[in-house]
């Protein structure tokens, strides 16, 4: 036990103590800040009339808000003219919906309390990215990563009801503790990740892969990292299973999530069709730029793989990135589902620490103009969900 508090107390003083930590909330507040000025200058552009906090609460929010205020329905939902399977709330992991309740039941409204939960897990996350930053590299690195995940395209997610913010800070946050071995903390982020999204079994196999070196050390009670590892490979087969018995079809979870919004697992084939169409026949620009994405994601994760990053957060990231490319849906989704990966930044983080602090500034800069200016695009005048 105090063995691990002088690790735990090392690894926030090789972070910069209270100083290192504001700094990383610092540049993810300043992100959202530039992003919430462009969000308003497009959707005054744009016409379309539509408040901020209304943007900000479209989409997936709604869904999560009326699982927080009417609970989870009991059985498969059915398109009124058609009579054809619809998707429904069944179809969203429930940890989010549950904090959002939280809040909404201390008096907030439930939009006020959606927004409020994702901002303070993306402060969460920002704290986090920091720390699994500093314990895998150094502590310059660990602002690196803040300020390039914070500005990449479409992490105007951090600042909507959705769900990546909270997700990506236990992830980090669960990396951090498996790094340190500090079990507990790891299995319990871990089962939140997993509760949180369906990816969060990816999280919960990299827990499991970092279960798996430490048993190797002889330094290691087994038993600890086995059971981390184990309480995060719970989460989502828990789930899936709640909701099959809620329905009384094994299939249910995947049945929705195909009826509702044509997700399912081709290996590939749709997304190899989306990016040999759009880059042949250039069909307008957010298309192009989406296809654009998913090759320079996939280029950086070789990057990454190739400078042999720390196991378990490569393994996570691998598999993130075959569930992202391997299954069907809307392209315009996948930038956003890529947004938790971690790996495809790691470079760009390494690079970025290492390199001059004039050159590093200016150049995520403009990183940041462009991915911010991206993602409030997007909410603004682009006219489909993210």
């Amino acid at each position: 036990m105090q063995e691990r508090t002088v690790e735990r107390e090392s690894l926030w003083r090789q972070a910069g103590g209270w100083r290192g930590g504001w700094i990383a909330v610092g540049i993810f507040a300043l992100t959202r800040v530039v992003q919430l000025i462009m969000l308003w200058w497009l959707s005054d552009a744009s016409g379309k009339g539509e408040s901020i906090r209304s943007q900000l609460l479209e989409w997936d929010g709604g869904w999560f808000i009326k699982v927080a205020t009417e609970g989870y329905p009991h059985t498969y939902s059915y398109d009124q003219l058609t009579g054809q399977l619809d998707g429904n709330e069944l179809a969203f992991f429930p940890l989010y919906p549950s904090l959002i309740r939280t809040f909404d039941l201390a008096g907030m409204s439930a939009g006020t309390a959606a927004l409020t939960v994702a901002w303070l897990a993306s402060i969460g996350l920002a704290v986090a990215l920091h720390l699994l930053g500093t314990t895998l590299y150094s502590r310059r690195t660990g602002w690196m990563l803040v300020a390039i995940c914070c500005s990449a395209p479409v992490t105007v997610v951090f600042s909507m009801a959705y769900t990546e913010g909270l997700f990506l800070a236990v992830v980090a946050g669960m990396f951090v503790a498996a790094h340190r071995k500090v079990w507990w903390a790891a299995g319990l982020l871990g089962l939140a990740a997993a509760l949180t999204r369906p990816t969060g079994a990816a999280a919960a196999l990299g827990l499991a892969v970092a279960a798996v070196l430490a048993v190797r050390e002889s330094r290691v009670k087994a038993w600890q990292p086995i059971v981390a590892a184990l309480v995060a490979l719970a989460g989502v087969p828990a789930y899936l299973l709640w909701v099959a018995l809620r329905v009384g079809d094994a299939n249910a979870w995947f049945r929705i999530q195909t009826a509702g919004w044509g997700t399912s697992f081709d290996f590939g084939r749709s997304t190899w069709k989306f990016l040999r169409t759009t880059l042949s026949t250039g069909d307008g620009w957010v298309p192009v730029s989406v296809a654009l994405i998913l090759l320079v994601a996939l280029a950086a994760a070789a990057v990454a793989l190739a400078g042999k990053p720390w196991l378990p957060l490569a393994v996570y990231g691998v598999v993130s990135m075959v569930l992202v490319y391997g299954q069907a849906g809307f392209y315009h989704s996948k930038p956003r589902l890529l947004v938790p990966v971690l790996l495809t930044l790691l470079p760009a983080a390494v690079a970025a620490a290492r390199a001059r602090p004039r050159v590093a500034v200016l150049s995520i800069a403009a990183w940041g103009a462009f991915g911010l200016w991206y993602g409030a695009y997007l909410v603004a005048v682009w006219p489909y969900t993210l």
